[in-house]
């Protein structure tokens, strides 16, 4: 767990983990929430149907009733996942309503119950994440309280978004970012919990800051710092694992999706949902707000295939190629 890809709703789908997993072959990467409810009577294979080469790999569920939770947990595991998750930190409007997420924040003791019925019912190692606490909790007594009982309930490790999460008052995305982050709260939860893997979430956006927090806990988990700026994740193998990069630049990586982006054009998929996950790559470049374009509104229309990427990957590097060279790029 020394370094993780969050999992994001409506981003870390299978094509967006095929392609971080092509950056980084040491992060360990996680699907979109589900609910209980979805794996035990949704599309299965559609839902939880992964490529293998994007292990390790870890669903995240959402929910809050035990019995539901240790079924998915079944079903999950004959799927091959590496973990399951417990979401105990979205506080969106969907989960407020199912009385799961962040507001199970509020019930420690429902929470260990759903980690003993998971880990009763699966082999699998069964994580928690969670926030330091939800509206006027005390975040030091609310954290500490939810991490006694689950790790007394046989959680493999914790995973802690260092805010609070505002359940009335504040939007999903303003959660995001306004409640202040105390990591120094978590460093204290990893102190006291010594024998638990304990990884740290939010607003970690840098190699430096990532070595920085990892004096302190088990892992790093990056959100949107890994999906907004995916050539980030080449640095990972290198710097928090001393591995060679799989790619030395993110033109190369974009090469190495092609064959995957073929064999998924050919099944059906729109080339537009696998494209969107690519727009952060060469930001700041010449030629990049002209690549962001042409994926935005090339890459949507009907008949659109691997040439339309091609060429505006080509284009960006004609652009970066012709680009007079700066300061920062200069040899001295």
């Amino acid at each position: 767990m020394r370094f993780s890809v969050a999992p994001m709703m409506d981003w870390t789908d299978r094509h967006c983990r095929y392609l971080h997993r092509l950056m980084t072959r040491r992060a360990r990467l996680y699907t979109e929430m589900l609910t209980t409810g979805a794996v035990i009577f949704g599309d299965r294979e559609r839902l939880l149907g992964f490529d293998p080469f994007e292990r390790p790999l870890a669903l995240q569920l959402g929910g809050s009733k035990p019995s539901d939770l240790a079924q998915a947990s079944v079903i999950a595991a004959g799927f091959d996942y590496d973990e399951i998750n417990l979401n105990v930190g979205c506080p969106s409007d969907r989960v407020q309503e199912g009385a799961f997420g962040a507001c199970l924040m509020l019930r420690p003791t429902l929470v260990a119950d759903c980690v003993r019925a998971m880990k009763d019912a699966v082999s699998l190692p069964v994580t928690v994440k969670c926030r330091i606490g939800v509206d006027d909790q005390d975040p030091e007594t609310a954290l500490f309280a939810l991490a006694e009982q689950v790790v007394a309930a046989g959680a493999d490790a914790l995973i802690v978004h260092a805010r609070k999460a505002w359940l009335k008052g504040l939007s999903p995305k303003e959660n995001r970012d306004r409640p202040p982050l105390d990591y120094a709260l978590v460093h204290r939860l990893k102190r006291a919990f010594p024998h638990t893997p304990i990884a740290i979430n939010g607003g970690i956006a840098t190699l430096a800051a990532m070595k920085a927090q990892l004096s302190a806990v088990d892992g790093v988990m990056v959100g949107r710092a890994a999906y907004q700026d995916p050539e980030l994740l080449l640095a990972v193998d290198p710097e928090l694992f001393g591995e060679e990069a799989p790619f030395a630049d993110a033109f190369e990586a974009i090469e190495a999706y092609y064959p995957y982006l073929e064999r998924q054009l050919a099944q059906g998929e729109r080339l537009s949902a696998m494209t969107r996950h690519m727009l952060g790559f060469f930001a700041g470049r010449p030629g990049a707000r002209r690549y962001r374009q042409r994926l935005t509104l090339e890459a949507v229309q009907k008949g659109a295939d691997l040439a339309l990427l091609r060429g505006a990957v080509e284009e960006l590097r004609g652009s970066a190629g012709n680009a007079e060279p700066t300061l920062a790029g200069a040899a001295w």
